[in-house]
């Protein structure tokens, strides 16, 4: 598997960009190629945490601050960066420069983090993407969506329920796998539309949301899902150019599916 895959020769792997899922970094370490996380941002100069060999790999851990890089950790879990790669301003934006930076060089990253192990850490989440429901409970939705797209039938899934009673999920299916799926059983479909539209496929990740949903606490269990009846598309404006879900965007461009998960509530 290692050929198969051209990594046999590789001495050192690592990932970053986004919250990756433990089922994936434990694949990794299952078949003896262990991935390294590491975590910062461009403001930042980069990398500021960063796993390293001689450490345990701590699961889900972003390593230990490189040489240089100061942190702390704010009452609301947002981490705060400092060293010599933080950036001096955003160019021709004071406000956006002031909405983050000190006056002392501590930038405001804007992620949620726990402390792990001995000085390292693990993002939980965007601090804008927390969601807090009805019943004031604060729920980080990387987690599940990535327990989620863990599912070869999920190819992305998003978790809404700000001022909600409970959560829901929009989920987009593979096209691929699902259409295989359907295939084997002779359920007849004509699109990805069509496809998404059948009892079976639904009952289907039904079958994948309740699973995820026995791994959780109760209050962040989905609820509801709608599967979504096209792929998202950065052209229409749903995803970055990163492939990430602009979550900013939800409520104007899902206002129909929210309609049926929460019923106008």
């Amino acid at each position: 598997m290692q050929r198969h895959m051209g990594l046999n020769r590789t001495h050192t792997r690592m990932c970053g960009g986004a919250s990756v899922s433990p089922e994936t970094l434990k694949f990794f370490d299952i078949i003896g190629l262990p991935v390294g996380q590491g975590y910062g941002l461009t403001e930042a100069g980069g990398l500021a945490f960063v796993q390293v060999p001689g450490r345990p790999f701590i699961a889900g851990s972003c390593g230990p601050a490189m040489e240089g890089v100061e942190w702390r950790v704010a009452g609301d879990g947002e981490v705060f960066v400092r060293s010599p790669g933080v950036f001096r301003g955003y160019l021709f934006d004071d406000q956006g420069t002031a909405d983050i930076l000190s006056a002392e060089g501590w930038i405001a990253t804007g992620d949620i983090v726990e402390q792990r192990g001995d000085g390292e850490i693990a993002v939980v989440d965007r601090k804008k993407a927390i969601i807090i429901t009805s019943g004031g409970k604060n729920i980080a939705p990387s987690e599940i969506e990535n327990a989620l797209k863990d599912s070869p039938f999920v190819r992305e899934a998003i978790v809404v329920g700000e001022g909600r009673k409970f959560l829901g999920g929009l989920i987009q299916i593979d096209f691929d796998t699902v259409g295989r799926w359907a295939g084997e059983r002779n359920l007849q479909y004509t699109t990805y539309r069509s496809l998404t539209q059948m009892a079976e496929v639904v009952e289907l990740i039904q079958g994948v949301v309740d699973d995820v949903n026995s791994r959780f606490a109760r209050v962040e269990n989905v609820r509801k899902f709608v599967l979504l009846e096209k792929e998202l598309d950065h052209d229409d404006g749903e995803l970055t150019a990163t492939q990430k879900v602009r979550r900013g965007l939800i409520n104007k461009k899902f206002a129909r599916e929210l309609e049926i998960i929460y019923g106008g509530a």
